[in-house]
């Protein structure tokens, strides 16, 4: 084998871990950044870009995460039905207070792939409004950045 060759990962290689987030006091934008990266499995020595490398996330305490300068007031989620007149509008304090998990969920979301590869990255996110979680099983590790 050549010293300088690339290496691609194989999916019988990956070794997927579980790792726990606190995002109690966490701005929205940094802490999703982080998780994206370690959902695509940009941490790892053996990230292939059309491959799922990544580990798995468990995010607690959405509930509680930050929102930088005026954007709880400023900034709005929009929904569109398709309809003439079906565009909701939601300020992020009141979708903060409604859907906490959603709102994480879509930040990190919106900085993964937007194709197929995307999708099936995004279902190794879990994300819950409170302290607690059901996945005591799998022994996720705590992740502090």
């Amino acid at each position: 084998m050549n010293a300088n060759a690339t290496i691609m990962a194989k999916s019988h290689e990956i070794d997927r871990k579980w790792y726990v987030i606190d995002a109690e006091g966490k701005v929205l934008g940094r802490l999703a950044t982080e998780v994206a990266n370690i959902l695509r499995g940009k941490n790892k020595p053996i990230f292939s870009p059309h491959m799922d490398c990544g580990d798995f996330v468990i995010i607690i305490n959405a509930d509680k995460i930050v929102l930088t300068g005026n954007k709880l007031d400023q900034k709005l989620y929009k929904t569109y039905s398709g309809y003439c007149g079906g565009l909701k509008e939601m300020t992020y304090r009141k979708f903060l207070a409604e859907k906490p998990e959603l709102l994480v969920f879509k930040a990190v979301k919106g900085m993964i792939p937007h194709n197929k590869l995307g999708d099936k990255i995004a279902t190794k996110l879990k994300v819950y409004a409170g302290n607690e979680h059901p996945h005591a099983a799998q022994l996720p590790e705590v992740y502090e950045f």
